[in-house]
């Protein structure tokens, strides 16, 4: 073989390597640059406010809203949830979360009054089957018994309820006929029932237990009564920001597909089976009132315990 061919044969190889190695890092890059792309850019910021509620409201709302977010990962992307848990007392701040906080979403009532002026975007469909509106009484224990006779509406109407200053169903009792003390803050609430200026105050069946043991019980004044069940239409629902049709389209589209899938009534049992049953609601007698601040596209809403 001549040292001509040889070198000839050797240059070729050369060639044909680098060749064979930039095709190779080109496709590599191909495969690589959509990867990364992905990872970073296809995240999108969710800002939702998770204040003014308990403890427990705040951890199912964001559960569910994980949950309806992620059943839609597929045909929207990727999200990263920036959870803010500030409190806001006024009327008017809660009424701005959208326009001036710059909010994306939050859970409330439907209907909510401070939102009443406000643009925003309902997506009507129930986050807690209605449980919101089976309202428990917390009362003084000296008066167990005068609670455990009252089996009318009339009844109940004579005592006082008491109510933090801004809370949603403030007008719902007053609407309904009810003396309603709403004035002070949370905090206050338990020390003020405790000192007689009203006689009970109601909170959800799903809470009322973690309410009483965490801010209720430690004086031994006060009882969970065990005889009264008061209850009105009050589904608890998302709003979205109005200029994020983009996520309200999506959390309703993942909503309908948690509740379709089963997954909704799991994360809901998972929460508040236990509680439900402490309360006992099919031996209560029930006290029905009307709710006034129902948005229209939820007037025929019905719970589905």
């Amino acid at each position: 073989m001549s040292a001509q061919y040889q070198t000839g044969s050797i240059l070729l190889s050369i060639k044909n390597l680098i060749a064979f190695a930039i095709i190779g890092c080109v496709s590599l890059g191909s495969f690589a640059a959509p990867e990364q792309s992905s990872d970073v850019g296809a995240m999108t910021p969710i800002k939702l406010w998770n204040g003014n509620k308990t403890a427990s409201r705040q951890q199912y709302e964001r559960e569910i809203l994980e949950a309806a977010l992620n059943a839609t990962t597929v045909a929207h992307g990727h999200y990263q949830l920036q959870e803010d848990k500030t409190d806001y007392p006024l009327a008017a701040d809660e009424a701005s979360v959208f326009r001036s906080k710059g909010f994306d979403i939050f859970g409330t009532v439907a209907g909510n009054a401070k939102l009443a002026n406000e643009k925003k975007i309902l997506i009507p469909l129930p986050l807690m089957k209605g449980l919101l509106g089976y309202r428990i009484l917390i009362i003084r224990a000296a008066d167990k018994e005068k609670f455990a006779a009252i089996k009318s509406a009339q009844q109940l109407q004579q005592l006082r309820m008491g109510i933090p200053s801004t809370w949603a169903d403030a007008e719902l009792f007053r609407h309904n006929g009810y003396k309603v003390e709403e004035k002070g803050s949370f905090d206050d609430l338990f020390t003020r029932l405790e000192n007689n200026e009203f006689d009970y105050v109601t909170f959800g069946a799903n809470e009322v237990t973690g309410v009483f043991n965490e801010r209720a019980a430690k004086s031994g004044k006060l009882i969970v009564d065990s005889s009264l069940l008061v209850f009105y239409p009050f589904p608890l629902v998302f709003y979205v920001n109005p200029d994020n049709k983009a996520l309200a389209a999506r959390v309703t589209e993942g909503l309908q597909t948690i509740s379709a899938n089963g997954e909704l009534d799991k994360i809901f049992n998972r929460y508040f089976a236990a509680d439900l049953a402490a309360v006992n609601l099919p031996a209560r007698a029930m006290i029905k009132l009307k709710n006034p601040i129902l948005p229209a596209e939820m007037a025929d809403f019905k719970p589905s315990l």
